[in-house]
């Protein structure tokens, strides 16, 4: 059957009632937006596919066609945010177009630093993007500051051999923690091997974990308003069970999709994209489903890139035209096929699509449509301060789950880090928390 995956992560309204963001803001220097002399290929730079794979994925695939000679160059965040601010500020712009996710945009919309896409948005209607992420493309204003790229989430990957030890009455794709620790349990005691795993090494994503996952579930907070609330402090107790269950090389995994293909886990946690290579591979021994619930709902983060032009950008005409070609069906198609982020128009998804990108999809939908659904947005606003509201989660993991510290106490002590992070940006909340005047508050 044709499904427009799109509309499959339509989030609520909750979403829309707190991503707005002033329009004021410090301007750029005088002379900002200078265009570089414009010579060589277009410099597409991008907070996304950054590992080698990927990024050659995108260069010699996704890329290929593109009507414009493109330089594609991928960045961690941090640094994406400096080249950015600093060639903004410096008046000599080299980047044409931008890649990057719904919230690397919100600073350098709030410093004046990107161009208006509206007409572009307007001439591209019949792409069929999702009005949610129309809106959100807005960043609180009436004007479009990106065009919607890519979307993708994170589930739950299962080996076949892990059903039999499913606890009595649960429903794979209605999970609880609670379920989720017992099932953990039953597999160890049945194996005598932990098969739970999650990407805690240095370059996983069990951040996002607690920012989209645990903290929506437990707290109904994306992690900063009840980030030390009695709730929390439950939560991670109840995680502090979970990670006893689970793969001790859990501290190390990046991408699970590698423990899964060794038969290491057998239950992992992680984004989409670091899960379909063993969805590919083995996709009649794995089941991908939604991630579990807890009290306050089944939090999950959808992710939402987009593509804009840096004002005073030395290409913006050839930066448009591969707007327009990345956003064309048979490219959203190829990045879904290659990279396993889903479409953010109406693209539709062709009867040939591989078994194992079919299972993602259908996790994505049975997700996104579950009725405790809770999406959570990734951060907003922190710019090249990602890094530390990071560093946040991971030392409140690493303090209270691998040393065992009082939990309340590293509450208090992290979230008075996480609130100087906040008021250094000034960043507003972002949903599930509720919309704030002014920087974010930890309760």
């Amino acid at each position: 059957m044709r499904r427009t995956v799109a509309h499959l992560l339509l989030m609520s309204s909750l979403l829309l009632t707190a991503c707005g963001m002033p329009t004021s803001g410090p301007a750029a220097k005088e002379g900002a937006g200078k265009p570089a002399a414009s010579s060589g290929p277009l410099v597409f730079f991008s907070s996304q596919f950054k590992p080698v794979e990927e990024a050659e994925k995108m260069r010699q695939v996704i890329l290929t066609d593109a009507p414009v000679q493109t330089d594609y160059i991928p960045e961690d965040p941090g640094p994406f945010n400096d080249r950015i601010t600093a060639e903004q500020q410096a008046g000599r712009v080299t980047v044409s177009l931008i890649g990057g996710l719904h919230g690397d945009f919100a600073p350098f919309v709030q410093a004046g630093q990107m161009e208006d896409l509206t007409p572009l948005m307007q001439k591209l209607g019949d792409r069929g993007f999702p009005q949610t992420f129309a809106d959100l493309s807005k960043m609180g204003t009436d004007k479009n500051y990106y065009v919607p790229w890519m979307q993708a989430t994170y589930v739950l990957a299962i080996s076949k051999k892990a059903l039999e030890h499913l606890p009595p009455g649960a429903d794979v794709n209605a999970l609880t923690y609670a379920q989720l620790r017992e099932w953990g349990a039953r597999m160890q005691q049945a194996t005598g091997q932990r098969r739970l795993g999650f990407p805690g090494g240095p370059k996983g994503l069990i951040h996002r974990f607690f920012q989209g996952y645990l903290y929506p579930s437990y707290t109904g907070s994306a992690g900063v308003v009840a980030f030390k609330s009695p709730e929390a402090a439950q939560m991670w107790q109840e995680f502090k069970a979970i990670w006893e269950v689970s793969n001790p090389a859990s501290a190390n995994y990046e991408f699970m999709q590698e423990p899964l293909l060794a038969d290491e886990v057998w239950v992992a946690w992680d984004h989409t994209a670091r899960l379909i290579n063993a969805a590919r591979e083995k996709p009649n021994e794995m089941l991908l489903v939604p991630a579990p619930a807890g009290p306050k709902g089944r939090g999950f983060m959808p992710v939402i890139a987009g593509l804009g032009v840096p004002k005073g950008a030395p290409n913006r005409a050839g930066a448009e035209q591969v707007i327009e070609y990345m956003t064309q069906p048979k490219q959203q198609v190829a990045t879904l096929r290659e990279l396993a982020f889903f479409p953010a128009t109406s693209a539709p998804i062709p009867e040939d699509l591989s078994p194992g990108v079919r299972l993602e999809a259908d996790a994505v939908a049975k997700q996104a449509q579950a009725k405790d659904a809770m999406p959570s947005l990734l951060p907003i606003g922190l710019g090249g301060k990602n890094g530390e509201f990071n560093k946040v989660y991971l030392d409140t993991f690493n303090l209270i789950v691998l040393r065992g510290q009082p939990i309340q106490q590293v509450l208090e002590e992290q979230g008075k880090i996480l609130q100087g992070i906040i008021d250094e940006t000034k960043a507003a909340c972002w949903p599930p928390d509720p919309k704030s005047d002014g920087p974010c508050k930890v309760r």
